[in-house]
Order: C-alpha cells, then sequence, then structure tokens
C-alpha cells in the first residue's frame, strides 16, 4: 500500500532544554538531583536503554524501577550491589509498570534485599498474569485478534511467538503488593512526592511529581525524544488506549510546569514538559488525520493501515507493536465517531471513514 501524505505538513520539533547533554555510562549512576542517581542500562532493542534512579533514603536506597530481567541486567545489578550500593540495601522498590524493561529484575531483586514492593495495582496484576505459562486457548485468542486486524498467516505465526518474550525477560515478582494509587504521597529521601497514574502505553503507570522541589518521573508517559507506544491488546481488542493516553497529556500539560526537571524512563531528562505534551498531543493528531484519509479511500483493515503510520519495512517484533499502535488510533477514531468499523464475510474488520 503507497504511504498517504499527511493532509497538513509535520511541525518542527519543539525545543526542550537539556541540563545534561550526555548520559551516564550504562551502569554507572551519575548524581541528576541532590540526593538521586540516575542510572542507565542496557536493553537488547533498537531503543537500546532505560533510566532507573536511585534515592538517598533511611537506612538504604529506594529504587524507582528496576531494568529487564536478562543475564546483561543481572550482571549490572551484581556489580552495583558491590560497589555503589556499598553495603546499603534496597530498602523500597518503586515500579512505574509491568514492561519487562521496567518490572524485569523485580523478583531478583526481592530475592536480594526482600524491599516493600509498591507498584499500582492493576500493573501488578497484569505483569503476574503476564509470567504465568502461556495455554493454547490464550494463543487461540491472540491468533484470532490478528487474524480480525487482516494478518496474514505467516505473520500470525511470528507474532504468537512474541509472547514467550515476557516469560524469558522477567525474574518474578514478590507475592505481595502496595498498591499505588493516583494521589498518594509518599517522603522518599526526604521529599514529599505525589502519585500520578496516566493510561495509555500501560494501564495505570505510575509516576512522581515533587511540587516543592520541581522534579518529576515520567516514566515511559512522557519522552524528549520518542512517542511512547499506546497499543491494543487481544485482552481487551476494543479499549481506548489513547483517549487515555492523551486525557494524561493534558493532566500533566497543566500540572507539570515548564521549569520542571523531568527525569523519564528513556531518553535524556529535560525540561519544558508542557511544550513536549502539546507535541505529542499533535503527533497523535496527525497520525488520526493520516487514517482518516486512508480511509476515505476505502474501507481497509488494520494491518492494511499499518503502512500509513510506518512506512518502512518492520520485523515481527516491530509488527506487533505497529499493529497494536495502529488498532489503538483506529478504535479512538471509532470511538470519537471518526470512523465505522465493520466485519466483512472473510471475519476482518474494516474501518470507513464516516
Amino acid at each position: 500500500m503507497t504511504p498517504i501524505a499527511s493532509p497538513r505538513p509535520r511541525p518542527e520539533p519543539v525545543r526542550l532544554d537539556f541540563p545534561h547533554t550526555e548520559p551516564p555510562v550504562a551502569g554507572k549512576p551519575m548524581e541528576v538531583a541532590p540526593g538521586i542517581l540516575w542510572l542507565r542500562l542496557a536493553l537488547p532493542y533498537a531503543l537500546d536503554h532505560v533510566n532507573l534512579y536511585l534515592f538517598e533514603d533511611a537506612g538504604g536506597w529506594t529504587l524507582f524501577d528496576t531494568g529487564l530481567g536478562d543475564d546483561r541486567t543481572r550482571a549490572a545489578w551484581d556489580e552495583l550491589c558491590g560497589t555503589l550500593l556499598n553495603g546499603r540495601p534496597i530498602t523500597r522498590l518503586i515500579v512505574s509498570h509491568a514492561h519487562p524493561d521496567h518490572v524485569g529484575m523485580a523478583g531478583w531483586l526481592h530475592e536480594r534485599f526482600a524491599p516493600p514492593l509498591l507498584m499500582p495495582r492493576s500493573e501488578y496484576l497484569l505483569s503476574q498474569l503476564l509470567q504465568r505459562q502461556r495455554t493454547p486457548e490464550v494463543e487461540a485468542g491472540e491468533a484470532a485478534h490478528y487474524r480480525a486486524c487482516g494478518v496474514g498467516e505467516e505473520d500470525v505465526g511470528h507474532l504468537l511467538k512474541r509472547g514467550l518474550n515476557y516469560l524469558t525477560r522477567t525474574t518474578g515478582l514478590a507475592h505481595s503488593n502496595r498498591r499505588l494509587a493516583s494521589g498518594d504521597r509518599l517522603s522518599i529521601g526526604g521529599r514529599d512526592w505525589r502519585v500520578i497514574t496516566g493510561g495509555g502505553h500501560s494501564l495505570e503507570q505510575a509516576m512522581l511529581w515533587c511540587e516543592a522541589d520541581r522534579i518529576f518521573l515520567s516514566a515511559d508517559q512522557v519522552l524528549a525524544r520518542i512517542s511512547p507506544n499506546v497499543s491494543v491488546y487481544s485482552m481487551e481488542p476494543q479499549a481506548d488506549p489513547l483517549g487515555g493516553y492523551l486525557d494524561s497529556l493534558a493532566e500533566l500539560g497543566a500540572m507539570v510546569g515548564e521549569d520542571a526537571l523531568v527525569l523519564p524512563g528513556h531518553n535524556l531528562p529535560f525540561r519544558g514538559l508542557p511544550r513536549r505534551t502539546a507535541e505529542l498531543t499533535e503527533h497523535h493528531a496527525l497520525r488520526c488525520e493520516r487514517l482518516a484519509v486512508a480511509c476515505g479511500e476505502a474501507p481497509r483493515s488494520c494491518a492494511e493501515l499499518v503502512p500509513v503510520l510506518f512506512p518502512r519495512h518492520l520485523d515481527p517484533h516491530q509488527l506487533g507493536f505497529a499493529i497494536g499502535e495502529a488498532l489503538a488510533h483506529l478504535n479512538h477514531m471509532v470511538s470519537t465517531g471518526t470512523l465505522a468499523v465493520g466485519e466483512g464475510g472473510d471475519g476482518v474488520l474494516r474501518y470507513r471513514t464516516l
């Protein structure tokens, strides 16, 4: 399918303020604010890193996110336990959301230090669910979901194999969890933090806001250089995560000022969050406009619309994210009355512009 031109040109990227022009060397933390260490660990993806944050706290460290549960990350944590921590334990573990690059080492760290685990309830339960062995019924449901999106049988087979990745890139979870909910207050490292949660990239991603010191831990909800993946999955095929994500961006843009230091889950720390949330909102509006043009020409399946948003070759790993992201935009447009969806005799859902 020939990529569809945008109905209006893409705006120039906004200018953000970066207090650090270079990240820390992987596994070698640096102080990013008084009492807060920025730790970067490697990932085996195109997005090749994840940011974690350590807070000097009473009797030890509070850790925000864990890294991927693979051998390279285990080796990095083994070294950190002998150097950075210097005999001081991790006394509290905060996990922002259930994606394996953020929760992957939670089980390993629990075995080592037994810190209390703090996670949003839905993120904790989702991670527990995904760490169970896959059943034939689960795979059959996923296959039916991809077929309804118009995915061919060969690609369906490739996409089903992606589900095994979660089991190999996580190390379990503590049996109990202290629920993090929006509006909760935490005292960490002598600062008062407010918990903010937001949907879209995950179900109920936790972020931390210290209004007094103007520091905001955004996890993956707002990143400086990339748009977080916002996807629909087979367990809830008619969900509208993009609507939740746009609501979250509006809330954050109004709450967190231009002067706040944003500590994200990927990319560099920055200032200028309202500029970035406005840019991300516009980014998704342009994507919806491109889909509306394509679906105005003829009814199209989700798989047929993937090249409209991703006009490049995609490997199976990237294709799974692309289908989920395209479907998130399509579901949002159906919910807002921009598109209609119908099922043909072949069982494939197709979308047309109203």
